[in-house]
């Protein structure tokens, strides 16, 4: 089915999912969805935190997750698990050592979370000045 802007909002249609793409409203929208899942602190530390280290284990990881608790971390790996995003080895020693590392999914969302992160040191300041400046005026 075409809109009246010529796009598909059709299944099956080559190049279309029908997935409302870009339409934020749409909770079928692939970066609403994206967001959703990955627009947490913690996914993009858990996420930086392997591309940097490579294969961790969890208390490697929470070490460097300051502030993390044991359980949202847990919940995390598992959602970044389920995802295809993180891979999980377990080790078949008493106690079992759990390592984790990006699969290839992973890694490549690394790309796009560097470069907001990089953007973000160079406009945090900007922003929280701007943000303290509207809060003086009221």
């Amino acid at each position: 089915m075409r809109t009246e802007d010529g796009t598909s909002t059709a299944p099956g249609e080559p190049g279309v999912t029908g997935d409302r793409r870009g339409d934020l409203f749409s909770p079928d929208c692939p970066t609403r969805r994206l967001l959703d899942r990955l627009g947490t602190k913690w996914t993009s530390m858990v996420v930086g935190s392997l591309a940097d280290g490579g294969e961790l284990r969890f208390t490697e990881l929470r070490r460097r997750a300051p502030g993390i608790s044991q359980k949202m971390l847990s919940t995390t790996l598992q959602n970044l698990v389920l995802d295809g995003l993180v891979a999980r080895r377990v080790e078949d020693t008493v106690p079992p050592r759990v390592h984790y590392r990006l699969t290839e999914l992973g890694v490549s969302l690394e790309i796009p979370l560097s470069a907001l992160r990089e953007w973000a040191q160079q406009n945090m300041a900007h922003i929280d000045d701007h943000r303290t400046r509207a809060g003086a005026d009221r």
